[in-house]
């Protein structure tokens, strides 16, 4: 009853060519709107102190509770990790070892195969970045070279987690061996945003793979690949 009140007031408003029914009416949207006469500097030195505290309690929470937690969880860790926006996913059996001064997001994932018979293994080396919204998937082995950087959303496929035969995918069994393969990032590769490396591939030192790329075979060391699959576009 009171909504069917509210509506039927709004639209007497709205509908009214009385200059007080106008004046009400705007100062209804100001209203909603937050569109009202408020002193900007008292809102200045409010926004600096939300993020002075904001800032502060992010620092504390990154310091004090998710690097110690996600550090808990990995088998090496170099010196000065900066985990930003949380602790990254961890799943499967995986063993992971992190070079010094790295970078990582905490909206990451990073898996390991869970059937394969030994531990897979991720190696990240030293000075990397990984983005936000990265998938590093390790059936084997990846290897992340020193002073890599890896945009948002990349997606290191070294196993697919189903097999290609309908029938074993629809009983749920997993992947076969041959599915799985190592990936290799050797130092100094960038992926830009949005790039997926198959298992079995190596890129080589110093090349860029574009946005969006698909990596399906090798890429040899100081060359720009792009496209679906990746191809060689240049040297460096």
């Amino acid at each position: 009853m009171s909504m069917l009140f509210i509506e039927q007031t709004k639209q007497q408003l709205k509908n009214s060519n009385n200059p007080v029914a106008k004046v009400i009416l705007n100062a209804l949207k100001a209203l909603r709107c937050g569109d009202l006469p408020l002193p900007r500097i008292l809102y200045t030195i409010i926004f600096f102190s939300h993020q002075l505290v904001s800032q502060s309690l992010s620092y504390l929470t990154r310091v004090l509770y998710w690097s110690p937690l996600f550090k808990s969880q990995i088998n090496q860790c170099g010196k000065q990790l900066y985990l930003y926006g949380g602790m990254p996913y961890l799943t499967g059996k995986l063993k992971i070892e992190i070079g010094d001064q790295c970078r990582i997001s905490g909206q990451t994932t990073f898996s390991g195969r869970g059937c394969h018979p030994t531990t897979p293994i991720l190696i990240v080396g030293n000075n990397v970045d990984i983005g936000w919204m990265t998938t590093i998937a390790v059936g084997n082995k990846v290897v992340i070279g020193n002073n890599v950087r890896i945009a948002d959303r990349a997606f290191l496929a070294g196993y697919p987690g189903h097999p290609l035969n309908a029938i074993d995918r629809a009983n749920g069994l997993p992947e076969t061996d041959v599915q799985v393969g190592d990936i290799i990032l050797e130092d100094d590769v960038w992926l830009a945003t949005g790039v997926s490396v198959m298992a079995g591939v190596t890129i080589g030192k110093g090349s860029i793979i574009a946005a969006s790329s698909v990596v399906t075979k090798d890429i040899p060391a100081g060359v720009l690949a792009a496209g679906v699959p990746a191809k060689i576009v240049r040297e460096l």
